[in-house]
């Protein structure tokens, strides 16, 4: 899978996640693929931000549904800014 797939089946992913976490006044948007396309970089946005669930959330919400897309992500981390 070439680079500009992997970002396309992410972005694939966080299309399938984002109705979830846009009902709970949430969102999500990807900040970049690194580490030979095995690390995705996430900002959590909205009510996500301060939500105590939001490291579950990511992890068995959004890394679960992006390895789903893309079985070479090993990790998903969320980027405050």
């Amino acid at each position: 899978m070439t680079s500009e797939e992997v970002k396309i089946n992410v972005e694939k992913a966080l299309e399938e996640i984002r109705p979830f976490l846009q009902s709970d006044g949430g969102d999500i948007s990807l900040l970049s693929i690194e580490d030979n396309d095995t690390l995705v970089k996430v900002q959590l946005k909205g009510a996500c931000v301060g939500c105590s669930v939001n490291q579950m959330t990511l992890k068995s919400g959004v890394e679960m549904t992006i390895k789903k897309y893309v079985p070479q992500i090993e990790k998903v981390v969320n980027i405050d800014m």
